[in-house]
């Protein structure tokens, strides 16, 4: 839980410090158009990468398998959009990351050790039918 709140803490400070050296460099105006700009690719992108990871859980269903891994997926693009909706470069940086699909890979790892660990201390159980 203290990593969370210090992650809640740590990055409005670097984002507000990005956004300040990068008015600086380009300009303010040019600034704000690239923070609107990329805000908008990033739903975009978010978007149409959910909407096909709920059509993967509905074909694993369908196909009888477990939809685990689109499930995960669907999961880091939701993060990942939600990470976009933040004004910022920082946050679109770690939201892109989670949207694109090569990129989301990287991050399966970490998502599935944190989901073990969580069962094994007994957060999070799993029900069978």
């Amino acid at each position: 839980m203290r990593k969370i709140l210090l992650f809640l803490l740590l990055i409005p400070i670097i984002e507000i410090a990005v956004v300040l050296i990068s008015g600086k460099l380009i300009g303010a105006m040019y600034t704000l158009v690239l923070i609107i700009v990329t805000g908008i690719l990033g739903i975009y992108l978010a978007k149409t990468q959910g909407v096909k990871a709920f059509k993967d859980i509905q074909q694993a269903i369908q196909n009888g398998q477990p939809p685990g891994n689109a499930m995960i997926n669907g999961l880091l693009i939701f993060i990942g959009g939600l990470f976009l909706v933040l004004p910022g470069f920082v946050s679109d940086i770690i939201g892109l990351l989670l949207v694109f699909g090569p990129t989301r890979n990287l991050f399966k790892p970490i998502l599935y050790y944190w989901l073990r660990k969580k069962m094994k201390n007994g957060q999070v159980i799993l029900i069978q039918k």
